[in-house]
């Protein structure tokens, strides 16, 4: 399989998961994969080469995306629903 490249679009539908459902496992789930598998001991985070391997092996890198999208919808996971209410921002 494939390996993770630290990508927006996962925490993306964990935060919209966990605002529309309320099910505290999309929150918890949220931060919990990155910091245990791509968390990287002298700071950052790296991308996964391959999902399947146990232990993971990281790539030595770190996308940019990362940092500007990724860690938006972790941000807005964790932040208060009355930031960005989904209700008034999305169509039904």
């Amino acid at each position: 399989m494939l390996g993770t490249m630290l990508r927006p679009e996962t925490i993306e539908s964990l935060f919209i998961a966990y605002r529309i459902m309320g099910d505290q496992r999309y929150w918890d789930h949220g931060l919990q994969a990155i910091e245990k598998h791509c968390r990287v001991e002298a700071g950052g985070y790296a991308t996964i080469i391959n999902v399947d391997a146990n232990p993971s092996r990281q790539e030595d890198k770190m996308e940019t995306f990362f940092l500007s999208e990724t860690l938006k919808y972790l941000y807005l996971l964790f932040e208060s629903s009355d930031v960005i209410p989904l209700d008034q921002v999305c169509e039904h």
